[in-house]
């Protein structure tokens, strides 16, 4: 009977702790149409499945009155759990004390819960709701900021790291997310700035709001931060439980393997989607989505950079990752965005070993002033460096155009692609045959008594020559020419094929991909 007390004060304890900044926050919370940091968590990880630690733990500041506000766990809630019974990590920032404001505690909480996601190898999802430094700390918040900036890093490519935003982030705050390797943001409810309105105000003079400065839909459509944009809180937790089921729990291990439909199943309908006119566009997804399991195509980045989709599924149970140029948008051309999108995804894949299928219908590289004059060439030097330096199995479908530069660089065989197929739609040439018509034949055409009716012919023949795929496969550059319909049983068969792929980098500290 003696423990009994013990008890009852551990489990007031506990419950007083849970309670987090107390009922009228929690409240308030509520009807900013938001979820407390508990609630989230609960939403985002198997049922009952959520283990906290550090829950006792209070700050240690005395100065600015704080000393007479103390709140058990402060003002993150950190721990770990299952999702689809595969262990996570997790932390979600709690609004409701001192508006979720990191400390000294605060990042010592977040920096315990990600060494030991490093040490057991399991991915790190932290849930970002933060009005940023607690001012009342002054630089040791700022150095907890740095604390965990470093974790971020070294963490890169050892452990999937994923980040929502479920409210404010500003200032140091966004640093952290944007070192990890998945943003998640809610629409109307999140944002992210380095400087927020009224500083913008000050400095600039320019009358903007939270959602027009930093809000998901800029994110997601015009910045590229944002990966995946939802409309509520449960479906961005939502579809992080759905990123996870692709990815493997660290650099060391492969992507779980679900069972799948007929992997000998052929769609019909692949055969009549490209169009016979090589001007005519579109779109790339009606051809992933017949091709993967069930038709599931998890896509990152849908809403930004759209002339390239890049996103997971599944091929035969197997976790790959999928390049692919969109026709349907700026002819499916690479411009500066696109090829930054496109580098960081491959990079990704390639760190935690899955495997990546390109989809490649590319006229070049977007001609022009402005992506000159902002850097395409180091884009698109990023997109080929992200392809040569990939080890992981690469396998690649032209479906009709591969012009030029941009041939070369979407995975081609040149840059070790292990299979490179083509369909007989396929268009492999230095560049389209109107342009190289214009070149190769300019004197004639200047002195021909009829230009037009002689660069027509000459078009047709230069079609005929080059605008077909058995010229690179005769030399090798295709591996073979298919029916559209075959793809997928081609595809999981040469994933079966590279299961035991070895292949390996010069031994170096690290590469200098051109940033």
């Amino acid at each position: 009977m003696s423990e009994q007390p013990k008890l009852q004060k551990l489990n007031d304890t506990k419950a007083q702790s849970r309670l987090g900044g107390g009922q009228a926050r929690i409240d308030a919370q509520h009807k900013k149409g938001r979820l407390t940091a508990r609630e989230r968590l609960d939403l985002l990880l198997d049922k009952g499945s959520f283990r906290e630690v550090d829950p006792f733990i209070v700050h240690r500041t005395h100065d600015f009155g704080l000393d007479e506000q103390k709140y058990m766990s402060d003002s993150v809630v950190t721990g770990w759990g299952t999702i689809d019974e595969r262990l996570v990590y997790v932390y979600s920032q709690d609004f409701t004390v001192f508006g979720g404001s990191l400390g000294e505690v605060h990042a010592e909480k977040i920096c315990k819960i990600m060494d030991m996601a490093m040490k057991n190898g399991a991915p790190i999802i932290g849930l970002n709701d933060s009005g940023g430094a607690r001012i009342q700390e002054g630089v040791v918040a700022l150095g907890g900021y740095a604390d965990i900036f470093l974790r971020n890093t070294m963490a890169s490519g050892v452990i999937p790291q994923i980040s929502a935003i479920m409210g404010p982030c500003a200032g140091g705050a966004v640093y952290s997310p944007a070192l990890t390797d998945f943003i998640f943001m809610t629409r109307n409810t999140s944002y992210m700035f380095v400087t927020g309105p009224d500083v913008v105000k000050a400095v600039t003079h320019e009358e903007v709001t939270q959602e027009e400065l930093g809000g998901a839909s800029v994110h997601s459509e015009k910045s590229g931060v944002c990966h995946v944009a939802a409309d509520s809180e449960a479906d961005t937790l939502y579809l992080i439980r759905k990123l996870v089921g692709y990815l493997p729990q660290n650099n060391m291990e492969d992507a779980p393997f679900t069972p799948s439909d007929d992997p000998l199943r052929m769609d019909e309908s692949l055969n009549e989607i490209v169009p016979d006119d090589a001007n005519k566009p579109y779109d790339i997804k009606e051809i992933i989505r017949p091709i993967v399991d069930d038709g599931i195509f998890f896509e990152i980045h849908e809403n930004y950079a759209q002339n390239i989709v890049v996103g997971f599924a599944r091929l035969g149970g197997h976790s790959v990752g999928i390049v692919a140029n969109q026709p349907a948008v700026l002819a499916g051309v690479l411009d500066i965005d696109a090829s930054e999108k496109a580098a960081r995804f491959v990079r990704f894949c390639d760190a935690f070993n899955i495997p990546i299928i390109t989809f490649e219908d590319v006229p070049g590289f977007l001609p022009g002033t402005n992506q000159e004059h902002h850097g395409i060439i180091r884009s698109g030097a990023k997109l080929l460096y992200a392809y040569c330096e990939a080890t992981v199995p690469k396998l690649t479908i032209i479906t009709r155009k591969a012009y030029g530069g941009a041939y070369c660089v979407m995975s081609s065989k040149h840059i070790r692609g292990d299979l490179n197929l083509a369909w007989p739609t396929a268009e492999i040439a230095v560049m389209g045959p109107d342009g190289a018509v214009n070149i190769i034949f300019r004197k004639e055409l200047e002195s021909a008594k009829d230009p037009v009716k002689r660069k027509a012919e000459l078009v047709a023949e230069y079609k005929e020559k080059f605008a077909n795929p058995y010229v690179a496969a005769s030399r090798g550059y295709i591996d073979d020419v298919i029916e559209p319909k075959e793809t997928r049983p081609r595809l999981i068969n040469a994933l079966e094929m590279l299961s035991n792929k070895r292949d390996a980098n010069p031994a170096k500290k690290h590469g200098n991909i051109p940033l």
